[in-house]
């Protein structure tokens, strides 16, 4: 990148955040602490009104705006793409926004990029499960992501989908979690009195309340989804031998079920071992591969194991 296009992207990237420390910038365009000392003073001596000092961090004065920016074809294109995994794996009041904005950055493109992208939406699709459970679940991570910005009480109406019961919460939200192929959000459940984590398909009424509270309180979401990974108290390894052109099926979702690591076993298996708190729902994914996969360890998965699949048989047999 040439200095003209990083002093351009400098300035992009001071109006997109309140402050931006120099150690930021030098990370994010590679260069030295010096370089960006150097740049940020350019951008000031340019006319940019650029407030801050090195080692305090630096933001751009109130008002201050770049005439509308031009995006280059690969940018745009990266766009579309985010734009096609928004409308699949977000909800309606997201699409909605998306959609609008979208809109705004197609207006400052080139014709020609106009016309690559409507190329391009033809041959780009993202295909997604959606069970009934998410039917009626398609309108709240707007409301969460305010929430949570804001910090801002929420209550809900939650369907449990292992107790199979409705109950009504309030709940400090910290964040917003993907994984299984659904949005969860995690916060402090004042009803249960500790930190929950809620698939935000089951909520069935969502309502923004005007009390907010103290988020210095509670950890971040990095913070619990590393506590989350750390606390093995409940958790028992379980060690498995799986075919090697099955491997390929679970890449992803393995994670899912506590994959920890793997190494090569010989005979074209693969030894995998996972931690998991539930021998019982691990030992039901386990059977979905049949005899393509081979319990070494605990005893009691294997035991576990043997009672599904003899009830298997005796359900077909008979």
């Amino acid at each position: 990148m040439n200095r003209i296009d990083r002093l351009h992207a400098i300035l992009t990237h001071l109006q997109s955040k309140r402050r931006v420390t120099a150690q930021e910038i030098a990370d994010r365009f590679n260069i030295s602490l010096r370089t960006v000392y150097r740049d940020v003073k350019a951008l000031d001596e340019s006319g940019v009104p650029v407030i801050g000092e090195a080692g305090s961090g630096y933001t751009i004065m109130e008002g201050y705006r770049l005439p509308p920016v031009m995006f280059s074809q690969q940018e745009a294109n990266a766009l579309l793409l985010g734009g096609k995994l928004a409308e699949k794996l977000t909800d309606g009041s997201i699409r909605q926004h998306f959609e609008a904005a979208l809109f705004k950055i197609k207006a400052v493109l080139r014709t020609t990029d106009k016309e690559n992208l409507d190329n391009l939406n033809n041959h780009i699709e993202v295909l997604r499960f959606r069970g009934p459970s998410d039917e009626n679940a398609d309108s709240h991570l707007t409301a969460l992501q305010q929430s949570i910005a804001e910090k801002r009480v929420i209550y809900i109406r939650y369907h449990s989908g292992g107790k199979e019961e409705l109950s009504e919460r309030m709940v400090e939200p910290i964040g917003l979690w993907y994984y299984s192929m659904y949005w969860h959000l995690i916060g402090w459940c004042r009803l249960r009195k500790g930190y929950r984590d809620f698939r935000v398909s089951r909520i069935q009424r969502l309502q923004l309340k005007d009390e907010t509270f103290d988020g210095s309180v509670h950890p971040t979401l990095h913070g619990y989804i590393d506590s989350m990974k750390k606390d093995k108290s409940e958790l028992n390894e379980a060690v498995v031998t799986m075919q090697n052109e099955f491997i390929r099926y679970i890449r992803e979702s393995r994670y899912y079920y506590g994959f920890v690591k793997d190494e090569a076993a010989g005979d074209n298996c693969t030894r995998m071992y996972f931690m998991t708190g539930h021998m019982d729902y691990f030992a039901r994914w386990l059977l979905t591969f049949t005899n393509a996969v081979k319990v070494e360890s605990p005893q009691l998965l294997k035991d576990t194991m043997a009672s599904f699949s003899k009830e298997l048989h005796q359900h077909y047999a008979g």
